[in-house]
């Protein structure tokens, strides 16, 4: 086995929260390596230079790896799931296809247990991270209108995504019921910021933004990090994670860009996999120091699963609402219904996003599968009267933590290099069905109170598996988390994880700006202590 030299922090996984923790690291000059799984994905190459973008979305951009299988994916078993792992593998990872909705966490979602007795209250707070999130609001370049009442005050560098037509269509529904409504804090640049151009409305975010407007880490933290000093190899997969005879992590075996099996030796590990791959590693890095996973004395990498369960609501309009102008997650949001109402039937809650109008193909597929669009001599007309008549939103509801929830290995399902492939076990809980229901209900009225004269549902959505958290959860008790409340594993102390799998509740938000808050976070705490990291 070839090996490499060594470094003083390897990182493994190049996304949201890599490139965060190493842009911020580099400034104490140590050598500091990030190997990925993946490539750098060049603008060009990108969907959303051609007109057949849409149905890329449906092949080798995908948001499922099973769907995709690109070279650099690995399979997932999610059979025993109704809701499908998404997620991509490259310099920049999942946030090449986010929507780049990047809303907070707020106070209470940190106290889950202290306010409505359920899950577990997080080692950390919201006044803690806030100035991480501030920080990254400038690093991701941040839209958004201050002054929203469900949040604390912030500020952020930029003005908001316009409203839009349709935008401001189902806003009024809004306000007709009497419900909260706010513009989207939203990882798109709508002035040119830090020489990135500003957003095009063009509408392909889903599939990446060849403009670069979009806060993708490699057109944001990465350029950054590599101009501080930051090393980055691409299409390296990682088998395990080595322990010595004191039971410290010592590197890493993976496999280059040809095949070869190589050591990467290092005197701190970084694991940023997400909620999925993290524990996937951990679990196949087991030795006589750590039978059963690496990191994993109390038992607990790979449980509390948590994805956020959404469902689609979609209204057909009379009249046309310039839907496919715009980002596509990226309007507006409502967290009329984010905190726990008993009378509900369901602890916690959920948020609205609003959604813009399908693209032409993707409204043609859309309509066949509601009866809408038929085939034969109506289906132009059809076609005709649904394109950019089409508007609504996605529910995202808090998912609680649950043991049984959880990631395994798949004792046959393999990636081309013989590693186990993960294995989820998912099932909505009966607070998330509840949860749904009301927000099906609440959604059509909304839509209705807009002026939609059909609403049509999708709950829960299957692919919406975007959002892959708790797996290896922080806390301060080594008995009942994975890691402390600065990222540390309890059981292994030069090795840490940053990404989504340390979250211990959900919220009810899109997670990535809490992740990228939480690894800025990590590396300051790193950083202050350097004299002492092990201790």
């Amino acid at each position: 086995m070839a090996r490499d030299e060594t470094v003083d922090v390897l990182i493994v996984g190049a996304g949201a929260s890599a490139a965060a923790l190493a842009w911020s690291l580099a400034e104490t000059k140590m050598q500091i390596l990030c190997i990925e799984q993946g490539d750098w994905v060049r603008p060009q190459d990108l969907p959303g230079n051609d007109l057949d973008w849409e149905a890329r979305h449906l092949t080798d951009f995908h948001f499922s790896p099973n769907v995709r299988r690109r070279p650099e994916d690995y399979p997932v078993n999610d059979s025993a799931s109704p809701i499908q792992v998404s997620m991509f593998n490259a310099v920049g990872g999942s946030t090449i296809l986010y929507a780049a909705h990047f809303p907070r966490f707020r106070p209470d979602d940190f106290r889950v247990r202290s306010v409505d007795g359920v899950g577990e209250d997080w080692p950390v707070d919201y006044e803690t991270l806030a100035p991480f999130y501030d920080l990254n609001a400038e690093m991701m370049g941040v839209s958004g209108l201050p002054g929203d009442p469900a949040y604390p005050p912030k500020q952020l560098p930029l003005p908001p995504v316009p409203l839009g037509k349709l935008g401001a269509k189902l806003a009024a529904g809004f306000e007709r019921l009497g419900w909260h409504w706010w513009p989207s804090d939203s990882a798109i640049i709508t002035q040119n910021y830090r020489g990135r151009a500003a957003c095009v409305n063009a509408g392909t975010c889903l599939v990446g933004c060849p403009q670069g407007a979009k806060g993708s880490v490699d057109v944001t933290y990465w350029p950054e990090a590599l101009r501080r000093g930051v090393r980055l190899r691409t299409r390296c997969r990682v088998r395990e994670v080595t322990v010595n005879e004191q039971g410290m992590a010592s590197g890493v075996v993976y496999y280059d860009a040809e095949g070869k099996e190589r050591y990467q030796p290092a005197h701190v590990v970084v694991l940023a996999c997400n909620g999925i791959g993290t524990p996937r590693l951990l679990l196949a890095s087991r030795s006589k120091h750590f039978p059963d996973g690496l990191a994993n004395r109390s038992g607990l990498v790979g449980k509390n699963l948590m994805f956020h369960p959404y469902a689609m609501v979609m209204g057909v309009f009379d009249e046309p609402l310039e839907g496919y102008k715009g980002p596509t997650g990226c309007c507006i949001m409502s967290q009329e219904f984010y905190r726990t109402d008993l009378r509900r039937g369901f602890v916690r809650g959920y948020s609205f996003e609003i959604l813009r109008g399908f693209g032409p193909i993707s409204t043609v597929l859309w309509g066949m599968q509601q009866g809408l669009v038929p085939w034969g001599r109506n289906h132009h007309r059809a076609v005709e009267e649904l394109f950019d008549h089409v508007a609504g939103m996605v529910a995202i509801c808090e998912d609680l933590p649950e043991e049984t929830n959880c990631v395994t290995l798949d004792p046959e399902l393999r990636d081309e290099h013989g590693i186990p492939a993960p294995r989820i076990h998912y099932r909505l809980s009966e607070n998330s069905q509840r949860m749904l229901a009301h927000a099906v209900d609440r959604a059509r009225e909304v839509l209705e109170a807009a002026g939609a004269r059909e609403t049509f549902v999708q709950s829960p959505l299957p692919f919406a598996g975007w959002h892959l958290m708790g797996t290896a959860r922080m806390g301060r008790d080594p008995h009942t988390s994975v890691v402390n409340e600065w990222g540390r594993c309890h059981d292994v102390k030069n090795l840490f994880i940053i990404d989504g799998s340390i979250f211990v509740t959900s919220a009810a938000v899109n997670p990535t700006n809490t992740i990228q808050a939480l690894a800025l976070y990590i590396a300051d705490q790193m950083k202050r202590r350097l004299a002492n990291l092990f201790d």
